[in-house]
């Protein structure tokens, strides 16, 4: 084909075209380990992995968009997720926007530390700077159904906190101990990427694990503004940026829910208790 011919059939403009580009990676759920289709698609690196690769590889790239709405959930997938995300934003020198939907908290909120700047709707959830863990406890119903448990470990602490044991004192202590020391792994990541901006906010009222919204996490320094993906972009890079967004396999309901597929059998069981673990997470935000 000459090459008359070629630019009569292929506008000159898609060759010219270097309108700046915004690749907006979602980061919607309950971060966990695993997932699967009985328990849903969780937030964690192995399901993250390519989309971000793919965010940062994208032509044209100005900046990174995280679109985060998440209730937090296990901080070694926090962590290994925001590393991912530094790594590459650190290697390629292209800057990194978290925008907070109806939650940013707890390790919703290390995902937001991933950012250089932090925005927030007005009424978005932010926060939840500590470290919680629950379950529960079923000393007696194996006696009243009768049925026999047999346990059986080497290593005194191989069985710490048993469900279906009773609790010992010596056994909370020992949590409480992994518990405090994620919490000064949180407290540390939240000073060293928010740094000044903390405005010399006390450590107690900001890492007691409360939350806020809107003006008020602006005014503790938590976040940078009140601001939308597509205005704040269309205001820093022009009216002309585009959007590339990286879609993950499953939406944001099915992930909240935490239930991939309808199910029967003892699988209903696993699939409905996960669910329930997810409803908890947002549920403590009144979500």
């Amino acid at each position: 084909m000459k090459i008359m011919d070629f630019l009569k059939k292929t506008p000159l403009k898609r060759f010219l075209d270097k309108a700046p580009v915004v690749a907006v990676l979602p980061l919607y759920g309950v971060i966990a380990p695993g997932g699967n289709k009985l328990r849903g698609e969780h937030l964690n690196l192995a399901s993250l992995a390519e989309q971000i690769e793919e965010a940062f590889e994208t032509k044209n790239l100005s900046a990174v968009a995280l679109a985060v709405n998440s209730p937090g959930g296990s901080p070694v997938q926090s962590a290994l997720i925001f590393d991912r995300i530094r790594q590459l934003a650190d290697e390629k020198g292209v800057s990194v926007y978290a925008f907070a939907e109806d939650v940013m908290a707890s390790g919703g909120y290390w995902l937001g530390l991933c950012a250089d700047e932090i925005y927030i709707n007005r009424n978005s959830v932010v926060g939840s700077i500590g470290v919680v863990s629950a379950g529960f406890g079923f000393p007696g119903l194996l006696e009243k159904v009768g049925v026999d448990r047999r346990l059986y470990a080497a290593g005194e602490n191989k069985v710490k906190l048993d469900p279906f044991s009773p609790e010992k004192d010596e056994d909370i202590v020992w949590l409480m101990k992994i518990q405090g020391d994620i919490h000064e792994n949180f407290k540390e990541l939240v000073k060293t990427r928010r740094g000044e901006r903390l405005k010399k906010r006390k450590d107690k009222e900001l890492f007691s694990g409360d939350v806020w919204i809107g003006e008020k996490a602006v005014d503790l320094g938590l976040v940078d503004g009140i601001a939308d993906i597509r205005s704040f972009c269309r205001e820093k890079y022009g009216e002309k940026v585009k959007f590339k967004r990286i879609e993950g396999r499953q939406g944001f309901l099915a992930r909240k829910l935490g239930l991939g597929q309808q199910i029967i059998g003892a699988d209903a069981v696993d699939a409905l208790v996960a669910a329930i673990r997810n409803r908890s997470l947002w549920g403590r935000f009144g979500l």
